[in-house]
């Protein structure tokens, strides 16, 4: 995936998005994956998710201060709204995600 694709991607949808930064190695990365997908399916299409592997991607994990994984970034047309580090249950991804989707 090439820098230019995620920053577009970013930049210009009119949908919340929300990053996901993992690596296939890292063991807290995998647990979050249902998590994120029960949520996402939740808000029927409020949030779309992209995943973001950081070994890929070492430019965008830099330019956005990710150092430890997985971290989760929502943006909105380019703006960050919300950023948080570190494993999540389902019900806190999902309270804080309707607080961006009305």
């Amino acid at each position: 995936m090439a820098k230019k694709k995620f920053k577009e991607i970013v930049q210009q949808s009119d949908d919340a998005i929300l990053v996901d930064f993992y690596a296939d190695w890292c063991g807290p990365c995998q647990t979050m994956n249902p998590v994120l997908e029960q949520v996402v399916g939740e808000l029927a299409g409020k949030i779309k998710l992209y995943k973001l592997n950081v070994d890929r991607n070492p430019q965008v994990s830099l330019q956005f201060g990710v150092r430890s994984i997985p971290h989760y970034i929502l943006f909105k047309k380019g703006k960050i709204l919300w950023r948080k580090g570190g494993v999540m249950t389902k019900r806190e991804l999902l309270q804080v995600m309707k607080g961006f989707t009305g």
